[in-house]
């Protein structure tokens, strides 16, 4: 308990603002749900057939997986806020759609013939007849489309909306219950507090509650309108994938960038996969990102290495980046973030592993845990291993990167996916397989930015340049060890280093 309380006190203001965050994405996704839910499911009570169809579309919709609607709607809408509140709304409408049509079309019919004899018009019959007979029923459905969307919205981390899934990503990826938890339970808490919210509404007067909507939205809009507001000059948004290490490094780029031209950096860390950055940088959503030469050749540009040589491969890369792209990535840093596979080191002790080949005398055995992206990779993941050493693993298990690391300490695993520089790899006392048939290319990392971008702000090249041919191996997993394990803060781990090496003014 105390070191979560040390933890929740440490985190204040991010909570503050994550918190902030959910609130304005969750309320303002269930306002436009409820916009376009209440008066659709209305109009259908009035074309029952057609309501059969268009209720059935909204619970098809409602099926598709939320990461794989939050990823479909980057290519449509880039990241940020509209795309998650886009996909929010879209989650809301069954619930709330369903309810209204449901509420209006079963009012007692002797009712409605009642007002309508009395000479009440169409409209009139519905507000002072139908809804407040409904609203029970509607109300329902709103309360549970804003169960779904508090829910789902903590997934709009992912393409950088923030919110209180920024604290649960990052717990997962440092493996901190105490960080999860401190996103997840404020989110609970949200849950039952709009409820009770709801319910006051629903026993308010028609007039009372729109005043009380009114007022909460234009509170929202303005704590969200609030920093655009103020005049903070001419910005750069820098973005970098999961994990500690693209923290560290977005962070020396935000400090270099700063300390020598007049531009104020965003850095926008932990947005996911590969794709999700790439779309993201095709999109003008974000300025440039960290990427790596390897990632770059099998996962972007999708051409085989002609070179196992860093500079020949950060040569292949950028050029097929230019041609492809439009794209360049600036000078690479030191360090090889190569790909790896690795094994707790008693296990590789008990069989005598020292290589990727070895692993054929034990194949039997073998229980593989690797990420998604690694599993799927033709050029330099599973597949290419599969070829180049003649293996063919059973009942390969797909996870989350950090949990990889948990699963291999619970021996629900016994081999992974890993990157040369993680920090896991000395905390979890593991061993990395030598790649003797070099199926990993080498992966350094350097900014990429498009040539456009480059051309209109050319003043950040030199001073992002400075890292080029910087940080060892062990320099960089010994910050993401800082970082991923110690819990300290990526600013101040960057500051640091970049001071240690004089690399700043």
């Amino acid at each position: 308990m105390t070191t979560f309380l040390e933890t929740l006190n440490s985190r204040k203001g991010e909570l503050l603002s994550t918190l902030i965050e959910h609130i304005q994405i969750s309320f303002i996704a269930l306002l436009i749900a409820a916009v376009i839910g209440i008066p659709l499911g209305v109009i259908l009570t009035k074309t029952k057939r057609t309501a059969e169809v268009v209720i059935n579309v909204a619970a098809v919709l409602q099926t598709i997986p939320s990461l794989a609607l939050l990823g479909l709607m980057i290519p449509l809408f880039g990241i940020g806020v509209v795309p998650a509140i886009i996909a929010l709304v879209i989650y809301a409408l069954l619930p709330i759609l369903r309810n209204t049509y449901t509420g209006i079309a079963e009012v007692d019919d002797s009712l409605v013939e009642a007002a309508r004899g009395i000479g009440m018009k169409p409209m009139r019959r519905l507000m002072k007849v139908e809804m407040p007979i409904a609203m029970p029923v509607i109300m329902a459905g709103v309360r549970t489309a804003m169960v779904l969307i508090i829910g789902t919205a903590t997934l709009a981390a992912l393409i950088g909306a923030g919110g209180l899934g920024d604290l649960i990503l990052l717990g997962i990826d440092r493996n901190n219950t105490h960080l999860i938890l401190i996103g997840a339970i404020p989110a609970a808490l949200l849950a039952i507090l709009f409820d009770i919210i709801l319910r006051v509404i629903q026993n308010l007067s028609y007039k009372k509650a729109v005043t009380l909507v009114g007022t909460i939205f234009i509170v929202i809009l303005l704590v969200a309108l609030a920093p655009l507001l103020t005049n903070r000059g001419d910005s750069i948004t820098i973005a970098g994938k999961l994990g500690a290490e693209p923290s560290i490094i977005t962070n020396m780029y935000k400090i270099l960038i700063e300390e020598e031209t007049d531009y104020n950096v965003n850095v926008e860390d932990g947005l996911g996969k590969t794709s999700f950055l790439f779309n993201a940088l095709e999109s003008d959503d974000i300025d440039g990102y960290l990427e790596f030469t390897g990632t770059v050749l099998g996962e972007l540009v999708k051409i085989p290495p002609e070179s196992n040589e860093a500079e020949a491969v950060y040569n292949q890369a950028n050029t097929a980046l230019d041609e492809q792209f439009d794209m360049t990535m600036l000078e690479p840093m030191a360090f090889n973030n190569t790909y790896t596979l690795a094994v707790k080191r008693d296990f590789a002790e008990e069989h005598g592993l020292e290589t990727i080949g070895d692993l054929r005398q034990i194949e039997d055995i073998v229980k593989p845990g690797f990420t998604m992206e690694f599993n799927d990779r033709k050029e330099d993941g599973y597949p290419a291993i599969q070829e180049a050493y003649n293996l063919n693993f059973n009942d390969v298990v797909t996870m989350e990167p950090q949990l990889r690391y948990q699963a291999i300490e619970s021996g629900d695993i016994n081999l992974m996916d890993a990157y040369a520089t993680d920090a896991e790899l000395r905390e979890y006392d593991m061993v990395i397989l030598e790649d003797t048939e070099a199926v990993f290319p080498p992966y350094q990392g350097a900014p990429m930015f498009k040539h456009e971008f480059l051309d209109e702000h050319s003043e950040i090249v030199e001073p992002l340049n400075k890292l080029s041919g910087m940080i060892t191996d062990e320099e960089m997993q010994d910050m993401n060890y800082r970082v991923s394990v110690e819990d300290e803060n990526p600013y101040d781990v960057a500051e640091e280093y970049l001071a240690e090496n004089n690399l700043l003014e």
